[in-house]
């Protein structure tokens, strides 16, 4: 398969998980699995993961602009755009702590393990469910000026969890939130904005370590791939936001076991 076509087929896949509860990282380690990508480095795929979530990430600073932007006139809004970056500075922390820490040892033992994506799929599709189905009582936080920045601190902590390839960034925050009392609006939008330190902190860490020496062809694939990423996911969230208003999230828990199922069975037999 051309490789143009295969990075292609990446971004898309990437932009349309990274911000919904079914683990970005683990669909394009299934869709590496099953297409042909033997001509590809090492070093490149690591990278090429990473590097592509920029271009979603760019989509949500692109679509929140107007929500996130510091640039406002009025002092008012300017301190409650400010409070809101300080909890998601406070929310990263976790992260970028034991990030720094297990980055190398979740590289070696869990990335590319496809019976870890497919399990991990299936625990958390399951913690879903559980969570939409007993926890909706508890969503009394409706705000970000409601939601203090030990709680922050909290979801950022279920980020963590996602450092497991298969479980979801977003997931892993949505639960929190849910848990913690969040409504499911502000529990995905704070989702989405810590997003946007996260990913930027993983990519430069990957960069650091794998280096920039890719060649002229592998920049246009990096290139190519980033920018699918970033119009399908902006499309995705766009979608997303209207879609929460309506619905819950039990579907993405069933797609995610049914999904981690099928997984474990093309391994197995």
């Amino acid at each position: 398969m051309n490789p143009f076509i295969i990075v292609i087929i990446l971004g898309i896949v990437e932009g349309m998980t990274e911000f919904l509860p079914v683990s970005s990282t683990g669909h394009m380690i299934l869709v590496e699995k099953f297409i042909n990508s033997s001509f590809f480095t090492k070093n490149f795929m690591d990278s090429f993961l990473i590097i592509v979530q920029l271009g979603a990430i760019l989509a949500v600073v692109l679509y929140f602009w107007n929500d996130l932007t510091p640039f406002v006139k009025e002092r008012e809004v300017f301190v409650q755009r400010f409070r809101l970056w300080a909890k998601v500075v406070v929310g990263v922390l976790p992260s970028a702590v034991i990030g720094l820490l297990l980055d190398d040892y979740i590289s070696e033992y869990f990335m590319r393990n496809v019976v870890v994506v497919a399990t991990t799929l299936i625990f958390y599709g399951i913690i879903l469910i559980v969570v939409e189905k007993y926890y909706k009582s508890s969503s009394n936080i409706d705000s970000f000026s409601k939601m203090g920045y030990k709680k922050a601190f909290t979801v950022g902590l279920f980020q963590c969890l996602a450092m497991i390839p298969g479980t979801s960034r977003s997931g892993a925050t949505i639960i929190g939130g849910l848990l913690l009392g969040l409504s499911r609006g502000v529990a995905t939008e704070f989702s989405f904005f810590l997003a946007i330190p996260t990913m930027f902190g993983a990519t430069l860490l990957k960069l650091l370590k794998n280096g920039l020496k890719f060649s002229p062809v592998e920049w246009q694939l990096l290139g190519v791939g980033s920018l699918v990423s970033f119009v399908v996911a902006y499309l995705v969230i766009k979608w997303f936001m209207g879609y929460i208003k309506k619905r819950d999230f039990v579907s993405f828990g069933i797609y995610r076991i049914i999904l981690g199922i099928l997984v474990l069975i093309a391994v197995f037999i």
